[in-house]
């Protein structure tokens, strides 16, 4: 007997962000027969330019924020599936400043949540491998889904909270949902705060990059494309109160990863300013996609990881009008925090 949901109308938070709207774009493309509503509180990250061009018919955009219960209640009724990708989600604006990463994170799921709830919709969250912590350089392991949760940052630990709220409402209240832990993401639309589209930005603004600390720090690189290939298969064939890991077999230490821009933008091997580390800096993040390969039968399609950079770097050189307008304020804080 064939298992398989099929959402017919879908709501996407944080559809207008990076990872959401990659998402929102690759339903759109292979899932014609989705509607999908984008709501989207069109903070800094949130860009409606990322979803420009869909067929209108199909793709809606509500402005507004998931905190707000009300418009929840008028938005939820009639659709069939949450996909909640909606987070503050940068680590350095969360030592600065962490009440919008527990008002966003914590109480905008909670009251998601709630309307999942009420209106008895099936909810899929998305979540990062911070929540597990770090791992030692050069270990063999890697996270694991019931591994415990050690989030180090601001940031993660709001998303630990958040994560945490979804086993318990699936549990007690008996809500249809699952949970999904990805690793580093990279691809089009990314905001210039993050580290890829900041060093590749800055070399095309000519300005040189900045690398935190030794940067032996180790993240788990996966292709936005993959990642959103990865949620439709939990959404639509995962085991509900089930968690997954996302990750592609991407460890790269951030020096590697900065100096393979460089060569790939032509640049040579030192052309880069070392900056002070960043507090409470994680060493490594490391997924196991075991799980997600062997129940549901996902593989990434983006093995090649220089090849997925270098799509990566020409985007950011062709789009260079949806990533200007953002590039001063963020250099000017990153400079005032001295990074």
């Amino acid at each position: 007997m064939d298992n398989t949901f099929e959402p017919k109308n879908i709501i996407v938070t944080g559809g207008c962000g990076f990872i959401g709207s990659n998402f929102v774009r690759w339903v759109a493309e292979n899932h014609p027969e989705t509607h999908i509503t984008v709501l989207d509180k069109l903070t800094y990250a949130g860009n409606p330019k990322n979803i420009a061009g869909l067929p209108d018919a199909q793709v809606e955009l509500v402005v507004g924020d998931i905190c707000d219960g009300e418009l929840l209640d008028r938005i939820v009724p009639g659709h069939d599936a949450i996909v909640h990708y909606a987070a503050e989600s940068h680590n350095d604006n969360s030592i600065l400043d962490p009440e919008p990463f527990v008002q966003t994170n914590v109480m905008g799921t909670y009251r998601l949540l709630q309307a999942v709830r009420k209106f008895d919709v099936r909810y899929h969250h998305v979540s990062t491998d911070e929540v597990y912590g770090d791992l030692a350089l050069g270990e063999p392991r890697r996270f694991e889904p019931g591994d415990p949760y050690r989030s180090s940052s601001p940031y993660s630990s709001t998303k630990a909270s958040s994560d945490l709220l979804v086993r318990a409402w699936e549990r007690t209240y008996g809500l249809r949902a699952t949970i999904s832990n990805c690793s580093n993401n990279y691809g089009p639309y990314q905001h210039v705060e993050k580290f890829i589209p900041r060093q590749v930005t800055n070399i095309l603004c000519g300005i040189r990059p900045k690398l935190y600390g030794t940067g032996e720090n180790v993240r788990d690189w996966i292709h936005t494309e993959d990642h959103s290939r990865a949620v439709w298969d939990i959404l639509t064939k995962g085991t509900i109160g089930e968690t997954y890991l996302i990750g592609a077999n991407g460890e790269r230490s951030n020096i590697d990863v900065l100096r393979e821009i460089l060569s790939l933008m032509g640049q040579p091997q030192d052309a880069f300013d070392w900056v002070r580390d960043r507090p409470g800096h994680d060493r490594r993040y490391a997924i196991d996609p075991t799980k997600l390969e062997e129940e549901l039968g996902w593989r990434p399609l983006h093995k090649d990881f220089s090849e997925g950079l270098a799509q990566t770097i020409e985007w950011y050189r062709t789009h260079e009008s949806w990533w200007r307008p953002a590039k001063e304020a963020t250099e000017a804080k990153y400079a005032a925090q001295g990074q």
